[in-house]
């Protein structure tokens, strides 16, 4: 046994030995000769930045794309940047767009007729308008902050954006397509604040007529010094509106809304719901159905009026606190009622 033991050990170093002498192909390394010049690595500017610098004005967006500002702009007249095409972005980057024009005219950003699939974003647009504390507006700069001329565009959202300054109109994109503006701030404007179908934790004050007009506005305030309504809407949640002479806050739809008005009603609406409405010389709170509101009224006619009222309350020192068709748990806090169909109240 041990001597074929041997013999095998014999044959296999034998055969190790000889696989050692042939050359391995597994080990072949190809050829050593570079197949050309090393291909470069470094990215070129547009992959690093692709957008589009701007850092002069006037400027025309005539090609889509992503733009963006290098500086603060200033113009001395007409417009500062114009979209002229679909599919763009711009964004301001922080940066101030100015007009120094003598009369206020032009726009800070101007949208030609019908565009669609724009965004604006992140900046501030500047004129030297101001109010002379009676509603009257006027000085230098820009006519607009963000404007549009004939149809209106599509597929708009401007968000984190200022505007002031302005002797008409500060955010138009028009409310009656798929437009939103969300967090921007707009203050000391001749005429409409902020424009939109959604507007979204937004504020507008000092505007010479309506300040925010939506069909869908939520987390935002407005403040009209003229005739115009503080905040308009199809339906508002968690709202805020206040006018001089026009309503606070108007609305079909109101949740969790309170509206002030000096001469004109506070808050209107066909359904309120958890609502407050005040007024100097106004009514407080007019609404088809309002349910667990609250109205005030200085001297006016009545703090609240309601078709049918739900678990509401109305003050009016001296005056007549509810007047509704139907109120169900109400309670005059200071004033009298009139009611015609009274439940759960005295």
């Amino acid at each position: 046994m041990k001597t074929k033991l041997n013999h095998q050990l014999v044959a296999a170093v034998g055969l190790l030995f000889t696989l050692a002498l042939q050359p391995s192909t597994l080990l072949a390394q190809g050829s050593l000769t570079p197949p050309g010049a090393p291909a470069p690595t470094m990215k070129t500017l547009q992959q690093v930045e692709p957008r589009v610098p701007i850092s002069s004005a006037p400027f025309t967006i005539t090609q889509p794309g992503s733009y963006y500002l290098t500086t603060n702009l200033t113009v001395s007249g007409g417009n500062a940047i114009t979209i002229a095409t679909n599919g763009v972005t711009l964004d301001l980057n922080g940066f101030t767009i100015a007009s120094t024009a003598p009369s206020a005219t032009g726009y800070g950003i101007y949208i030609n007729s019908g565009l669609r699939n724009i965004a604006i974003q992140n900046g501030h647009i500047q004129g030297g308008v101001t109010n002379n504390g009676s509603g009257v507006f006027s000085g230098l700069g820009f006519g607009y902050g963000i404007y549009y001329s004939g149809l209106a565009p599509q597929n708009v959202r401007v968000s984190g954006v200022s505007v002031s300054g302005c002797q008409y109109h500060g955010i138009y994109v028009g409310n009656s397509g798929s437009t939103a503006v969300e967090n921007c701030v707009v203050r000391t404007v001749g005429s409409y604040g902020i424009v939109a179908n959604t507007i979204r934790g937004c504020v507008a004050l000092d505007c010479g007529y309506t300040a925010i007009a939506g069909q869908q506005v939520s987390d935002s305030r407005g403040q009209s010094v003229g005739s115009g309504s503080g905040l308009g809407a199809t339906t508002a949640q968690n709202c805020y509106g206040s006018s001089s002479s026009g309503t606070g806050l108007d609305a079909f739809t109101a949740q969790n809304c309170y509206g002030d008005s000096i001469s004109g009603t506070g808050l209107y609406a066909y359904t309120a719901q958890n609502c407050y409405g005040s007024s100097s010389s106004g009514t407080g709170l007019y609404a088809n159905i309002a349910q667990n509101c609250y109205g005030s009224s200085s001297s006016g006619p009545r703090a609240l009026s309601a078709q049918n009222a739900n678990t509401c309350t109305g003050f009016r020192s001296g005056g007549r606190a509810i007047e509704a068709t139907i109120a169900n748990g109400c309670w005059a806090a200071s004033g009298t009622n009139l009611i015609t169909y009274k439940y759960n109240m005295p």
